[in-house]
């Protein structure tokens, strides 16, 4: 055991054989001239004839072009007639016709939701105009306009903007006495 131990605790590891670098060579070593020719003679056929190729296809790409252009079809139509396939194969997909559906219902029951809100909101604004308390609200501000007006002219003897008018009738009312004894007009009793 202890020659064992000895092993692992030498200075120098073990070294192997790279086995690419052993294929490598030997396949260096057996080629033989005559097979490195044929190869290469092998390889020069094959680009000659990819050049070939090459060259036929740019002639029929050519021709090609020629013919769609005397037919009419520019590059534009063809852009035209495949997105126009292309839109079509959308719009009969099943995937498009169920968005399509479901976006259609959403937009309809959206525009109920709209429409029983607008009316809620009518009917609340009808009631709201019809209770007394609103109705005791707007003869208040109408007589309160009156008296404005009234008072204006009263004190001036002619009209004014509804600015002037409000100053006025705010300069009057901070120099009524705390009981609200207001002079009154001779041409309009108030009434509020």
């Amino acid at each position: 055991m202890e020659t064992r131990q000895q092993g692992l605790l030498d200075p120098e590891p073990v070294t192997e054989v790279d086995e690419e670098m052993v294929s490598d060579v030997d396949l260096n070593n057996t080629m033989t001239d005559e097979e490195r020719e044929e190869i290469l003679s092998e390889l020069t056929k094959l680009e000659e004839e990819i050049s070939t190729l090459r060259q036929v296809l740019a002639s029929k790409e050519k021709h090609h072009s020629e013919l769609k252009a005397k037919l009419g079809i520019t590059p534009l139509s063809e852009f035209k007639q495949n997105f126009n396939k292309s839109w079509y194969d959308m719009q009969t997909s099943t995937a498009y016709k169920k968005t399509s559906e479901t976006l259609s219902t959403a937009g309809q029951k959206t525009s109920a939701a709209f429409t029983t809100l607008g009316t809620a909101i009518s009917r609340k604004f009808g009631d709201m105009r019809n209770s007394s308390s609103f109705k005791s609200f707007e003869e208040k501000v109408e007589c309160t306009v009156s008296n404005i007006k009234q008072t204006k002219v009263g004190s001036q003897g002619g009209g004014g903007s509804f600015e002037e008018v409000l100053s006025s009738a705010a300069l009057a009312s901070a120099q009524e006495t705390p009981s609200n004894n207001m002079p009154e007009s001779s041409d309009h009793e108030r009434t509020c």
